[in-house]
């Protein structure tokens, strides 16, 4: 009998420290980013023919944001800022008095080693980390995923539209129907060419397939998945099993292939039984690059789109999903992909660094027990210059451009135009005269922001 007991108690135990390394390990954590996917374009975000049930899903049994912005209006800023917690002109990571915003195939620079990702401060805590999809942050040496803290990468080193064969595709020609050989884009696996000119009907799929492999093998431990879909930029493509099924053409059947990707990373974290054990994130790096049409997305009741610093610009989609942790629920709490950084490596456990500054804040009582977040302000860069900025429910302009593809000269605004956004999303009524004490408290937050700015050596040459 006491062997009986001795026997009880050790298995007793054992399930003691079991339950007990499963309450204290840290949280596995998961990005999806989006490219160029616009604030309405989600069915739970008001779409009315794109259908996204495992995203609606995901938002009822989540937290969806009203008030999230990407760090930039376009893609290499604004991915340099959610991986580094910083504004990209910290970084030099935006155009910085050249001609180009983005990184490009030629571009010699890259996001510099003296920064510190997400994954550089994950890893540094025992995660297992991967990136999957389109990077865009660099491809020389020292600029490339497996140089910021990445063990693996399977993805696109940059946009799927550059690398374009002229011989093939001309101008604007080709969008509705874009030929496979259109574009010389690599798939790049840890660095060496995969596969040339990728091909891209199946990359939505090949992510997938990777992201569900990398939860399976590394379910015992912790991790960090960035998965940054190549879609909806243009050009379009889906696989064989969605194209031609949506209402809306060819940019509804890759929404609708995001959708089921994201499902299948959700399912695989159930079936590992580590959902509740797991943060996901999805959002979008920027807003609906418009002028493409129907090519483009929709940035709903917002104003403008991609490149632009109106609302449709930097308003994305946002949805946060742990079961257990975070309660369903929807917040117009003002939130950024910055505050990406801070919030994880809080919930890690990591240390935030102290040598630099670091504009993300933690969002984890928000998350977790739905406090409200202090009011702090949010910078519209438009290259390196901060063309709006957003105080609590009001945004000031103090100048304005159309989106990518749009009118050569900003417009100065002063005044400047002041918008109340809660009674005024789409930044259609000007109210600066009635509120110039508004005015005064957002160019004296500009004024102490500029003041101790450090802006970085300019990457994008």
């Amino acid at each position: 009998m006491k062997s009986l007991a001795r026997i009880f108690l050790l298995v007793g135990g054992l399930g003691w420290l079991v339950a007990h390394a499963a309450a204290t390990r840290p949280p596995n954590v998961i990005i999806i980013l989006c490219d160029d996917l616009g604030y309405g374009d989600l069915g739970a975000y008001g779409h009315p023919s794109i259908r996204t049930p495992r995203l609606d899903r995901m938002a009822a049994e989540g937290l969806r944001f009203t008030d999230f912005y990407s760090p930039s209006s376009i893609c290499t800023p604004s991915r340099a800022a959610l991986l580094t917690g910083r504004y990209a002109v910290r970084s030099g990571m935006c155009n910085m008095g050249n001609s180009r915003g983005v990184l490009f195939p030629d571009s010699k620079g890259g996001l510099p080693q003296s920064e510190i990702t997400l994954a550089k401060g994950l890893k540094a805590r025992g995660y297992a980390t991967l990136h999957v999809g389109k990077w865009h942050l660099g491809i020389h040496p020292g600029g490339q995923p497996q140089d910021h803290g990445f063990d693996h990468s399977l993805g696109l080193p940059y946009s799927n539209d550059m690398d374009r064969q002229p011989e093939t595709v001309k101008g604007s020609e080709g969008w509705a129907e874009p030929p496979a050989t259109g574009w010389n884009v690599p798939l790049v696996r840890d660095g060496q060419v995969q596969e040339r000119p990728a091909d891209q009907s199946t990359l939505t799929r090949r992510y997938t397939e990777e992201a569900v492999r990398f939860i399976s093998e590394n379910k015992q431990r912790p991790f960090f998945l960035y998965l940054a879909h190549t879609f909806p930029h243009v050009p379009m493509f889906a696989s064989a099993q969605f194209k031609g099924k949506s209402r809306r053409g060819i940019y509804g059947d890759a929404v609708e292939e995001l959708d089921w990707s994201t499902g299948q990373v959700l399912d695989a974290l159930q079936q590992a039984g580590i959902a509740e054990n797991t943060l996901v994130i999805f959002t979008s790096d920027n807003g609906p690059w418009l002028i493409m049409g129907e090519q483009g997305g929709s940035s709903g009741l917002l104003r403008d789109g991609k490149g632009s610093t109106w609302e449709g610009g930097q308003r994305v989609p946002a949805i946060a999903w742990w079961p257990g942790q975070i309660q369903p629920g929807i917040t117009n709490q003002v939130a950024s992909g910055m505050d990406l950084f801070t919030t994880v490596l809080s919930l890690a456990g990591a240390a935030i660094p102290a040598d630099r500054a670091i504009d993300g804040v933690d969002l984890s009582a928000l998350l977790l027990n739905g406090r409200p977040v202090a009011t702090r302000p949010f910078f519209f860069y438009r290259d390196d210059k901060i063309f709006a900025c957003r105080l609590g429910e009001w945004k000031a302009h103090f100048a304005s451009k159309s989106g990518v593809g749009g009118s050569a000269q900003p417009a100065q605004h002063e005044p400047p135009l002041l918008y109340h956004l809660g009674r005024d999303p789409s930044e259609q009524y000007d109210v600066a005269a009635q509120n110039p004490a508004v005015i005064q408290a957002i160019r004296a937050v500009v004024k102490q922001h500029e003041a101790g700015l450090i802006r970085g050596e300019p990457q994008l040459n």
